[in-house]
């Protein structure tokens, strides 16, 4: 990976200063590094990713990263978020803040021939200063040129009268990608989160108005792909709750056995937050190979290494925790990466077989 070759030159060029509690302690990284690719390439472990290929599979995934751009973090949890994410040829996030300053530090240390696209800053309504982005890495991914922001169209209110849509508290983001033989729509969300209500009314509905719209897009005249593959952070506290059935209306689908797979929030509370869905216009057979949930924590930023960081602990005010385990394990680990965990997919997209049979029939 492109961002060991410049671990030296981070190193150089960010050297520690004295009494700095946040300096990149390299054996330290170097040793999380190796004990997280470890978790991600054994094929019998909970975090197992399979690894990439040039032209036969695409993986995807889809991260909520805690307020990305907005919390000064460790140097090293840089590092750790880089191997993540590499391990993927197109990664939807969310939470990523107005300041972009910690994604283009990953992006450069995935190496140049990475690249992403983010929506604009959202501004009240809920949207708490977000955008959404996406990641790929051009070696396999094309970015087809189409892009925007969902806006919904005007309804009929209980008069009949044209009114404006209620928005979605974070609009959007929609665009287009090819990969092989396959081309595809994107869209990432974050719907609303509102309060502790599991099938809070707004979220149902941003969830079906979203739907309905993208999915009324295949059939447009000029519609520049007719398959659907929706990434995100969908809140729902249950996969087959009034949100997930809205999807499920709208023609999607959540990949076989996402049910089975951990719950993606960090909390106490299992929670199905984040989601994968498609709808392939022009492949109505295609379907994940596999798809799977990354804990970072089984490896790095662990309970095993608490005593690696505990004098380090310190809250926003300066202090130290007063309970400083507990404080490490749902405060501060979650801050450093995330508390949302990463689900990921395979996708098969080489088509050429099929192809030449049908090519072949006389």
């Amino acid at each position: 990976m492109a961002f060991y070759y410049n671990f030296e030159r981070w190193v150089r060029e960010h050297p520690p200063a004295d009494g700095d509690r946040r300096a990149l302690d390299v054996p330290r990284v170097a040793q999380n590094l190796i004990d997280l690719r470890a978790s991600l390439d054994n094929t019998d472990g909970d975090n197992y990713v399979p690894p990439r290929t040039t032209h036969e599979r695409l993986l995807v995934a889809t991260w909520n990263i805690q307020h990305f751009g907005s919390t000064k973090r460790f140097e090293e949890s840089f590092f750790y978020l880089a191997e993540l994410l590499s391990r993927f040829d197109l990664v939807a996030i969310q939470e990523v803040k107005r300041d972009l300053t910690d994604l283009e530090t990953v992006r450069n240390l995935l190496g140049r021939w990475w690249r992403y696209i983010v929506t604009d800053a959202t501004a009240g309504g809920g949207g708490n200063e977000e955008r959404l982005a996406i990641l790929f890495d051009t070696r396999k991914v094309r970015f087809g040129g189409m892009v925007g922001e969902m806006v919904l169209p005007p309804v009929r209110d209980r008069n009949g009268n044209e009114v404006p849509a209620r928005q979605l508290a974070r609009t959007p983001i929609v665009a287009g990608f090819r990969s092989g033989w396959f081309d595809f729509l994107v869209s990432s969300v974050h719907l609303y989160w509102g309060d502790e209500q599991a099938d809070h009314p707004i979220r149902v509905e941003e969830m079906r108005q979203f739907a309905n719209n993208l999915a009324g897009r295949l059939d447009e005249r000029g519609a520049w792909s007719r398959n659907l593959l929706v990434l995100g952070d969908f809140n729902m506290f249950k996969p087959d709750g009034d949100a997930a059935n809205a999807l499920d209306q709208a023609g999607f689908t959540i990949p076989h056995g996402r049910k089975d797979l951990r719950p993606t929030n960090v909390g106490k509370s299992a929670r199905f937050y984040d989601q994968i869905a498609y709808l392939f216009g022009d492949h109505p057979n295609l379907e994940p190979v596999r798809i799977g949930v990354v804990d970072p924590f089984d490896a790095v930023y662990s309970d095993a290494k608490f005593a690696g960081y505990e004098d380090e602990l310190r809250k926003a005010d300066g202090n130290p925790p007063t309970n400083r385990l507990s404080y490490y394990r749902n405060h501060w680990r979650r801050r450093e990466l995330s508390d949302h965990l990463l689900l990921w997919a395979e996708l098969p997209v080489e088509f050429a077989q099929p192809y030449l049979e049908i090519q072949a029939q006389p």
